[in-house]
C-alpha cells in the first residue's frame, strides 16, 4: 500500500533558497483577475455566481441571472482593478496576475496595463469555475483551451498556472502539458519544491510548484470569520512578515505571498490597509520583492530537479527487502513485513523508514524479537576473529576499535560476553557506532546487572538505534 500525499517535506533541515541580494524574505503579491469569467448563465453556466463577494453566504440561482452578484464583480474590472494597478506601480512593486482566460478576454484595456507595468499574467483556467466534479478530459480540454485563449488575448502562453477551484486532477493535469514553469495549486509550504507524480498515475514529468496562500489572502473579508475590517488585515499581513522577516535573519528565508482580488480589496476601505502594508515592507531592507515567474527561474537554477538515488516507498517488494533486509541483523523478516504498511513519501528518509520498520519490531512477538537479538553477535567475539560478521557489523566494530583490542582487552570482552549471554540468553548489544572502547566496557559492566526484563527492553532498544544508524549510510536524513 502506498500513501499518496507528502507529509514530511523538507522536514526539518529545508534548503536555503539564496534569495537574490541575499533577502531574508521574498515577498510576492498576487492579483486575481477573474472578473469576467465568474459563473453567469451568459457565460453557458448553469446559475449565477455564489463565491467571493460582498454578499457573504450568497447560493446560486440556477437558471437566472444575479444582477447584484453580477453588478459585484464588474466593480472589480472597472473600479477595484485600476486602484490596485495604480498603488502598485506608483510603488514599483512586481505583481504575478492570475489571469482567467476568458475574464481577459473581455478585458483588453486591463491586460494592456498588466503588460505596460511589467505584471506576470499566469493562468488562472479558462473560467473561474468548480472543477470538483468535472471529469478529467473535460478538464484537459478546458485547460488546453485556457492557454490558448490566454496566448491569443495576450500574445504568449501562461508559464505560471493556478486554477483554484481543483479537482483532484488538476495539478497532475498541468503537469503532464508540460508547458508550465510552475503551478501553485497547493499551500503546503514556505518553498517552492517539485512534485514528482512517478507511482502515481504515470509517467508525468516533474513538475515546480511555488505554494499559494488563501490565509494571507483578501479572500477572508468575504468569508465567515474572516477579516472584517481593514485593521485585521493589515495586522495579518504585517505579523506573517515580521514573522517570516526575524526566522529570514536567523538564517531560515522564506517566502510571503499575498493573494488580492480587485473587487474585494480594490474597495477604498481595504486598499488603504494593503497601502499601508506595501509601505511597511519596503520599509525594510534585504526584502525580494518579486513576481512568481522570478521564483520559478530562481529555483530551477539553484535547486533543479535531481532524481531521488533511493525512494523506499517507490520500491518493488524484492528490491525494498533486498536494500533494506539487513538493517535488522540477519531478520529480513522485518523489512518484508514494513513494505506491507501504508508507506509514503514520509517514510523516504532514514528517520521515517526507521519509524515503519520499528513498527514492525516492536508490534512482533517475543520470541521474534529475542531472535533478532540472538542474530546479533558478540561484541569483539569468535565471529569477528574469524571475520565472518556482516558488512555492517563489521563496520560497527571498527569504528568503535573493537577489531583492534589488546589480548588483555580481548579477554575482558570474552568473559563478559560469556557471563552477559548465561544470565540473559542472548549477546550483549550496544549501538557501537560513535562510543570508545571505554565507554562500551562501562555499559557492558553496569547493564549486567539489569534484570532481565529490564535488559531485554534495553536490547530491544540498542538494535532500533542500531537500525536508525545504519538507514542514515542509507537514506537522506
Amino acid at each position: 500500500m502506498r500513501y499518496q500525499r507528502d507529509m514530511r517535506g523538507y522536514g526539518q533541515n529545508p534548503p536555503d533558497p539564496k534569495w537574490p541580494g541575499g533577502a531574508q524574505i521574498a515577498v510576492q503579491f498576487v492579483v486575481n483577475y477573474e472578473e469576467g469569467g465568474e459563473n453567469c448563465i451568459l457565460h453557458g453556466d448553469a446559475a449565477s455566481e455564489a463565491f467571493l463577494s460582498e454578499i457573504v453566504g450568497a447560493a446560486p440561482w440556477a437558471g437566472m441571472r444575479h444582477w447584484n452578484m453580477e453588478s459585484i464583480y464588474e466593480y472589480g474590472a472597472r473600479a477595484g482593478f485600476w486602484r490596485l494597478h495604480r498603488m502598485f506601480t506608483e510603488a514599483e512593486v512586481p505583481v504575478t496576475v492570475y489571469g482567467v482566460a476568458s475574464a481577459l478576454a473581455r478585458s483588453p484595456d486591463q491586460v494592456a496595463a498588466m503588460q505596460e507595468a511589467g505584471w506576470e499574467i499566469a493562468s488562472h483556467g479558462l473560467r473561474w469555475i468548480d472543477y470538483r466534479d468535472h471529469k478529467m478530459e473535460d478538464e484537459r480540454r478546458d485547460l488546453e483551451e485556457a492557454i490558448r485563449l490566454h496566448s491569443e488575448v495576450t500574445g504568449e502562453r501562461p508559464t505560471g498556472l493556478y486554477l483554484g477551484r481543483t479537482s483532484i486532477n488538476s495539478v497532475r493535469l498541468a503537469a503532464a502539458e508540460g508547458g508550465f514553469d510552475y503551478v501553485s495549486d497547493t499551500y503546503d509550504d514556505e518553498l517552492p519544491y517539485w512534485l514528482d507524480h512517478d507511482g502515481h498515475g504515470g509517467a508525468i514529468p516533474p513538475q515546480l510548484i511555488i505554494p499559494y496562500t488563501l490565509d494571507a489572502n483578501d479572500m477572508r473579508f468575504a468569508t465567515p470569520q474572516g477579516f472584517n475590517s481593514g485593521d485585521q488585515f493589515f495586522a495579518y499581513l504585517k505579523d506573517s512578515f515580521d514573522t517570516l522577516y526575524e526566522e529570514g535573519k536567523k538564517g531560515r528565508p522564506r517566502m510571503m505571498n499575498i493573494g488580492l482580488h480587485c473587487r474585494l480589496v480594490g474597495r477604498p476601505g481595504r486598499a488603504a490597509a494593503l497601502q499601508r502594508f506595501i509601505d511597511y515592507v519596503k520599509g525594510h531592507d534585504r526584502v525580494w520583492l518579486t513576481r512568481r515567474i522570478d521564483i520559478a527561474h530562481h529555483w530551477r537554477e539553484h535547486y533543479p530537479y535531481q532524481v531521488p538515488s533511493v525512494r523506499p516507498s517507490r520500491m518493488g517488494r524484492e528490491d525494498f527487502v533486498e536494500k533494506f533486509g539487513g538493517v535488522f541483523e540477519h531478520s529480513p523478516w522485518v523489512a518484508e513485513r514494513a513494505f506491507k504498511l501504508e508507506l509514503g513519501s514520509a517514510h523516504d528518509s532514514a528517520g521515517g523508514l526507521h519509524n515503519a520498520l520499528c513498527r514492525v519490531f516492536r508490534s512482533a512477538s517475543e520470541a521474534e524479537r529475542l531472535g533478532v537479538l540472538k542474530a546479533h553477535p558478540d561484541l569483539a567475539g569468535k565471529l569477528a576473529a574469524a571475520k565472518r560478521l556482516t558488512p555492517e557489523s563489521t563496520g560497527e566494530q571498527a569504528s568503535a576499535g573493537l577489531d583492534a583490542l589488546t589480548d588483555s582487552e580481548r579477554e575482558l570482552f570474552s568473559k563478559l560476553n560469556s557471563a552477559y549471554v548465561a544470565n540473559f540468553g542472548f549477546p550483549f548489544i550496544i549501538a557501537v557506532k560513535g562510543r570508545t572502547k571505554d565507554e562500551i566496557l562501562v555499559a557492558f559492566e553496569t547493564r549486567i546487572g539489569n534484570d532481565r526484563v529490564t535488559e531485554f527492553a534495553t536490547a530491544c532498544k540498542e538494535v532500533e538505534r542500531i537500525a536508525l544508524l545504519r538507514l542514515r549510510d542509507l537514506l537522506p536524513l
